[in-house]
């Protein structure tokens, strides 16, 4: 593609380049390309090297490039609304810390960090809070996707290490699904399981309370009770057992603790027809799924938060690893448990301690192991004992005994739980401080100090993904304003707190050189976690790194698949077969209450700091919305497209109604993504409370919160258009999406039409002001222009008819609008025939909904074949084919009546 000099990170000429880099979304870990042109335009594609992901993208992944964009970023670093220079900021951090420190020791201050960090941001964090401030008040939001899996890794396996590679996808016969919406949450991962079907037959059952778009190929959908997974595979295991399945010569070997775990999952599942009855399934379809077990040798079962973000999260797991442990299915090609990772680098946090019950490289608090980080450290003050974990960490915050806190690319005011009260907690600290690239977020609100950290562009060092692959990224922007890497801004403020001597990085090398080296150290084999082949790495090498999975040892080659010696990271080298018991609801549920779920949509990402800034990516699923079963909405009075009302005993939210038979009768879905900053009455953590948590884990129960829901019938429905994001003030529902150009604000409320002004404050575009009411129908339509520019239109409705959005929102992207365009603005209606795109089904090729079946009718399209080579759709990522194959059913559906 490109001749001339090559270096590490790409090949160059006449200005043009392109980085090997990572994808900074799901824990896939996709290797990616960024091309930047000689003007900087950036365009990104998947790495065909990478072994994670062997060029493929899914729809957020190849939408990377819309999402460099300055919009909103923290250029500098501030102190209260004020900017500052870094010494200002960085000696303010440190003299506040230090003073909280003298007046009220160590456990008196908190980090609060990210699995978007990379390993070497989270390694620097690590050691100063748990090596040098004395304390482990640091803990992550891997706490919320994450900590149940960490639990029973290392209960079963003697260590927080994935068995198996991605290749076990290709080459197992069976893939278990549990709690996992892989098409949607690690599309790519679901492509290369589609391809293994499609070339070998590889069988899928899905374990999930909802029929997610994973249930499209697969071959059976077990829709059990939630939180009845514990319950499923005890039973499992005691069917296995009981016909004969046990591996006798491997448990004799390799495990411990068989016959008590047998036991109790006896008492728990005693027969089929219980575990159906209790699971909410037929007895048959539960049958058939144990004997498909029993009879297949290659086994992968392969689980996320629909187990993990549960108050039984730790012994789902273990029940998961029994039932491998029994039969011998792990350690070889094809079979084993598989946890797939929620973030980025959730593993690589983890690798260094980032969570508040383990030290770093693995290692946790035993009087040998605090003794030995302290020696490798030179620390004199190790954290001899576990931090607060998060959800008691902002309680500590609460409550006063926590009196600082620096918070490192997230945004807890709307992912934890509780959002009230976390709210509370930062609104009453006496010092927040936020490290982000994003200026205006949820916590952000709360900050006493912002501090400007690097976005993924712009960033440099190293991830772990959910097979144990450690990939480079790369920057290949300069950062925005006076951005700096977080591992940078942690070691200036260690300098200023005395600890100079400690925290000598200027190079993100230098870091990783520390974290290989201390993996290594005094581990022999002790450890899982050991890449000390690479403590002696250079700058070059460092830069030149490809991607390899841990453990690699020194005179070792990387390892890709762990326990196939049988040899597991327990004193003994046995695995532990745990005794489960499955538990009820954590929760009583009211009369009528329905059990709210939340989670992932197909083209978001958490908080949506980043995803939503792409218009393709926000055109999928426009608004906030409730998935409801038919008869759950008909019983409440809900229609399809209205707004409810959901109501718990944390808070209250509204949200745009989705009748669907995917979501199972007495359920409801509710996704994760809204903020503040792009809905008025829809953010996930003020619904959910922080009662209950794993015991264990710590982790929040997310899945199974009790929930009223009911109609919310505004008097009045709008919508306005907009060059520049505003936030309404009506105190009702709204919701803001990104389009070309500018943005679209959804909106309703309740009683009179309030004036624009007092409405809508944030809207003051110059230029005149073209005005329309109506006041017999009670209808409102506004357009401001600069001169022949469109800079905002706003359409209000008291009958709910308001104009399709498409081609109004097109008039953002005019540098100015001729005599048609300005005489149908109003009207809301393009002169002459104009097709709408509508609701977008495809986001790499943006192709929508009336599109699709226009063409389907037009064209008379019969298969998801036809369609993409027709309009390209389905064709990239597939994540939309399981959608294209509805739409197609619907179409005919109708033709044929």
């Amino acid at each position: 593609m490109f001749d001339g000099a090559e270096s590490s990170s790409g090949r160059a000429k006449g200005g043009e380049r392109e980085v090997k880099t990572t994808c900074p979304y799901c824990g896939v870990g996709c290797g990616v390309i960024a091309r930047v042109s000689a003007d900087g335009a950036v365009t990104v594609r998947g790495d065909a090297d990478h072994p994670a992901n062997r060029g493929r993208l899914c729809s957020k992944g190849s939408a990377l490039a819309d999402t460099l964009v300055p919009d909103g970023r923290l250029l500098y670093p501030e102190i209260g609304d004020k900017r500052v220079s870094w010494d200002e900021a960085l000696d303010e951090v440190a003299r506040r810390f230090s003073d909280t420190i003298a007046r009220h020791g160590p456990d008196s201050v908190a980090f609060y960090v990210s699995g978007q960090l990379l390993t070497e941001d989270y390694y620097v964090a690590n050691k100063l809070m748990k090596g040098f401030i004395g304390s482990a008040n640091i803990d992550t939001n891997s706490r919320l996707c994450m900590a149940s899996s960490v639990v029973g890794h290392k209960r079963g396996l003697g260590a927080d290490a994935v068995p198996g590679a991605y290749e076990d996808f290709e080459c197992a016969d069976l893939v278990v699904l549990v709690g996992s919406n892989l098409a949607w949450c690690h599309p790519v991962l679901h492509q290369r399981l589609l391809a293994a079907r499609a070339e070998r037959g590889t069988r899928i059952v899905v374990v999930d309370p909802r029929r997610t778009d994973c249930v499209d190929a697969a071959d059976r959908h077990l829709a059990l009770r939630a939180g009845t997974d514990a319950l499923l595979f005890n039973g499992l295991m005691a069917y296995l057992d009981e016909r004969g399945h046990r591996d006798a010569g491997f448990v004799a070997a390799h495990a411990e603790g068989v016959e008590e775990a047998l036991t109790t999952a006896r008492a728990d599942a005693p027969d089929v027809a219980t575990v159906a009855r209790r699971c909410g399934l037929e007895e048959a379809e539960v049958a058939a799924f144990y004997a498909e077990f029993a009879a297949t040798d290659r086994v992968v079962t392969v689980y996320s938060q629909g187990v993990n973000q549960s108050s039984q999260g730790s012994d789902t797991v273990n029940t998961i690893l029994n039932v491998h442990f029994l039969t011998g299915r792990i350690g070889r090609p094809g079979c084993g448990p598989f946890s797939v990772t929620g973030q980025p680098n959730a593993m690589g946090g983890r690798e260094v301690g980032g969570l508040a019950n383990q030290l770093a490289a693995h290692m946790g608090f035993t009087e040998t192991e605090v003794d030995r980080v302290g020696r490798f450290w030179n620390a004199p003050r190790v954290a001899a004992k576990p931090g607060l974990k998060a959800v008691d960490l902002f309680r500590a915050i609460e409550a006063g005994t926590v009196k600082a806190v620096w918070i490192m690319a997230t945004n807890p005011a709307v992912s934890m739980p509780d959002a009230g009260r976390v709210r509370r907690a930062l609104e009453r600290c006496e010092t927040v401080v936020v490290s982000d690239c994003i200026r205006d977020t949820d916590t952000g609100r709360f900050a006493h100090i912002r501090l400007p950290a690097r976005g993924w562009s712009e960033k440099d060092g190293t991830v772990t993904n959910s097979d144990r692959t450690i990939s480079r990224q790369r920057a290949f922007k300069d950062g925005e304003g006076e951005a700096q890497a977080d591992w940078w801004i942690v070691t200036q403020v260690a300098r200023r707190m005395g600890f100079a001597e400690a925290f000598p990085y200027e190079t993100a090398a230098a870091v990783f050189r520390e974290h290989a080296a201390l993996s290594d150290f005094e581990n022999g084999g002790t450890r899982a976690f050991d890449i000390g082949a690479l403590s002696g790495l250079d700058d070059g090498g460092y830069d030149a790194l490809t991607p390899f999975p841990w453990p690699w040892r020194v005179d070792a080659k990387p390892q890709k698949r762990l326990f196939g010696d049988g040899r597991f990271f327990t004193a003994d080298g046995r695995a532990r077969m745990l005794p489960v018991t499955a538990k009820p609801l954590p929760r009583e549920m009211p009369d009528g209450a329905l059990l709210l779920n939340t989670g992932r949509l197909r083209d978001q990402w958490h908080t949506m700091t980043r995803t939503g800034l792409s218009a393709r990516l926000s055109a999928h699923a426009p608004e906030p919305r409730l998935d409801i079963h038919p008869a759950d909405a008909a019983a409440r009075g809900l229609a399809d497209g209205g707004l409810a009302r959901i109501a718990t005993v944390a808070g209250e939210a509204l949200a745009r109604v989705r009748v669907t038979d995917t979501q199972g009768e007495g359920t409801v879905f509710l996704p994760m993504h809204w903020t503040e900053r792009f809905t008025g009455a829809c953010v996930i953590g003020r619904l959910v409370d922080d009662e209950a948590v794993d015991p264990v884990s710590g982790q929040p129960d997310l899945k199974r919160m009790p929930a009223t829901v009911g109609p919310w019938r505004p008097d009045w429905t709008a919508f306005l258009l907009v060059r520049h994001a505003v936030e309404p003030g009506h105190g009702g529902y709204w919701a803001r999406r990104a389009v070309a150009g500018g943005h679209l604000v959804e909106m309703a409320g309740m009683g009179a039409i309030p004036a624009v002004a007092e409405w809508l404050p944030g809207l003051d575009p110059a230029g005149a002001v073209v005005e329309f009411r109506d006041p017999a129908r009670g209808g409102l339509r506004m357009a401001w222009m600069d001169g022949d520019r469109l800079e905002a239109c706003l359409f209000v409705a008291a009958d709910g008819r308001l104009p399709p959005r498409g081609w109004l929102a097109g008039l953002l992207e005019k540098d100015g609008l001729d005599d048609g365009a300005r005489a149908g603005l109003l009207a809301g209606r393009a002169p002459g025939a104009q097709a709408d795109e509508g609701r977008i089904v495809c986001a790499c090729f943006s192709v929508g909904i009336n599109r699709l079946v226009g063409a389907i009718r037009d064209r008379r399209l019969t298969s998801v074949a036809e369609i993409g080579a027709a309009l390209k759709a389905g064709t990239n990522c597939g994540s939309c084919v399981p959608e294209l194959k509805e739409v197609l059913r619907h179409a005919h559906q109708r033709e044929v009546a």
